[in-house]
């Protein structure tokens, strides 16, 4: 597995939005939806608001791979489901976006969207 560049995740990491286009079980990729993604230390991560339910994180479970772009990197990554940390990734949502009002941050932070984390790793 390889890892991110510093140039990669500054960029990523700073980046408003990210576009993240799952791979279907025949290799080709699905639709991008536009989500947020915050950076931890030298792991980026980002959450379905819908929880696992919303379409997007469902198709994501069939490989569990993807390719994102933002911050003007496209990157194929692995999509890996964690419940680690899931406080200091509610802080990070709440840093970077905190100028959206309370209930749009929320809708991220929620159980829901918690139980949706997946950390991006690159490949």
């Amino acid at each position: 597995m390889s890892t991110w560049t510093s140039d990669e995740l500054d960029r990523i990491g700073k980046a408003e939005e990210l576009r993240i286009a799952s791979v279907r079980r025949d290799s080709t990729l699905r639709r991008p939806v536009t989500i947020w993604v915050v950076r931890h230390g030298d792991d980026l991560y980002v959450r379905s608001v819908n929880g696992r339910t919303s379409s997007w994180f469902r198709g994501a479970q069939a490989r569990h791979e993807a390719h994102i772009e933002a911050g003007g990197v496209g990157k194929d990554v692995l999509l890996v489901e964690t419940d680690d940390m899931i406080d200091e990734i509610d802080a990070a949502y709440r840093a970077k976006y905190h100028r959206y009002a309370e209930s749009i941050v929320g809708s991220v932070v929620s159980p829901e969207a918690r139980s949706a984390t997946l950390k991006l790793v690159p490949r």
